[in-house]
């Protein structure tokens, strides 16, 4: 007799050596026999002492650890392998359904990470509807990429979209450190009024070729994205040429206060105008180009209105030697050039194929945007110069008579 049967007088069921008359699978047996091994069992150097009290097993009960061996019932025995059998099948059904699915997640994740590091350029025919913007640029295009981390590393990859981004991301650094080397003079160098003035062109150029590059590069995510993006782009031309206009209407009217006035009304009234044509999804269809570069060259060439009249009342001689009004006209000259070569899509239409990676009429648009963008500020500079030259108006600005 061991001690446990001294003790409380009643046989032990021993789970090791006799198993009951109904089987059990061997995993859950396995699992009961762990789960219920007494302590001599598990420690063979241990012996229960046989003065042990009953109080002190029911205090090791409550302590959460299992007697060495208990008087069970076998009904209860039964009933409790029932439920460790429920348990298990059910906690292996929810680790299997966890297990598939972060097994899904992890497949999903590692198959777009390949995707991401391995995809390669296509051709035209290959691109979905949304993406076949150019039909002369035949191969060299990004396959859709749903990532924006894919779309960004595309920018140090060679593709039909690889010129139209560097070339407007390094105009929008150069803008960003001329615009900071300007506007941080001392004040008796250039006063707080000259530098919102000049704030007004810079924030335009600045904001247009950031939203051309963040376009050019993340077209490809989707549709929703690119055409967001890609009103964003035509949003950001009409500011560039809304901020274009006040430096050199605030100084070519420096001392006419009402023509002045009146002039930066109707810009800021075209050029909202013309931001809210370029929020329409049909505005940047690609059958639509030239109807894109009709209303941002009329919009820039509404400009010519005003030129005239500074040019009459200044007098034409004396404005072309001072070279104000030739930095002006070189300014528009080079933003009419370049959305001629956007709208008519030259040379790649003339060459289908030979110009898809470097050359085609986009970059051209965007290497002559930039430079206009530079003769206007060297053009608005001088005239600033001229004025502080000059002085002060001698007659004061008189009142605006509607």
């Amino acid at each position: 007799m061991s001690s446990a049967e001294e003790i409380t007088g009643a046989p032990v069921v021993n789970l090791i050596h006799e198993p009951s008359e109904k089987q059990v699978p061997l995993d859950f047996e396995d699992m009961i026999l762990r789960k219920r091994r007494g302590w001599e069992n598990a420690n063979p150097e241990f012996e229960m002492p046989e003065d042990e009290s009953d109080d002190e097993l029911v205090e090791e009960d409550e302590a959460g650890c299992p007697l060495p061996s208990t008087p069970e019932d076998t009904q209860l025995i039964e009933a409790e392998m029932t439920e460790v059998l429920k348990a298990g099948v059910l906690s292996d059904e929810i680790d299997l359904g966890a297990l598939a699915h972060n097994a899904a997640e992890q497949a999903e994740e590692f198959v777009r990470k390949v995707w991401e590091a391995s995809w390669k350029v296509c051709h035209y025919r290959n691109l979905p509807k949304w993406l076949q913007d150019n039909d002369f640029l035949h191969r060299y295009h990004r396959p859709p990429l749903p990532s924006f981390g894919a779309c960004f590393r595309s920018i140090f990859r060679m593709h039909t979209e690889t010129g139209n981004i560097w070339t407007h991301l390094l105009g929008c650094i150069a803008f960003i450190g001329v615009s900071i080397y300007f506007l941080t003079r001392p004040s008796f160098e250039l006063p707080a009024q000259e530098k919102i003035i000049f704030g007004a062109f810079f924030g335009g150029a600045i904001i247009c070729l950031f939203f051309s590059f963040a376009f050019h590069t993340l077209s490809c995510h989707s549709v929703e994205v690119g055409r967001l993006f890609s009103k964003l782009d035509y949003c950001g031309i009409a500011l560039l040429i809304m901020g274009s206009f006040v430096p050199w209407l605030y100084y070519g009217f420096y001392c006419h206060y009402q023509p002045k006035v009146i002039y930066l009304s109707v810009v800021c009234v075209l050029g909202c105008l013309s931001i809210i044509v370029s929020l329409f999804d049909k505005f940047s269809e690609p059958n639509l180009r030239p109807l894109r570069a009709g209303v941002f060259m009329s919009f820039g060439l509404s400009g010519i209105v005003p030129a005239i009249h500074y040019s009459l009342m200044e007098g034409w001689f004396s404005q072309i030697s001072q070279a104000t009004l030739g930095w002006l006209i070189l300014m528009g000259i080079l933003y009419i050039i370049g959305a001629m070569f956007y709208a008519l899509r030259v040379p790649e239409r003339w060459f289908p194929g030979k110009f898809d990676l470097w050359g085609q009429s986009h970059q051209i648009f965007h290497v002559f945007v930039i430079a206009a963008a530079f003769v206007h500020y060297h053009g608005i500079s001088e005239m600033a110069m001229y004025r502080v030259t000059v002085g002060e108006c001698e007659v004061p600005h008189p009142p605006i008579d509607f």
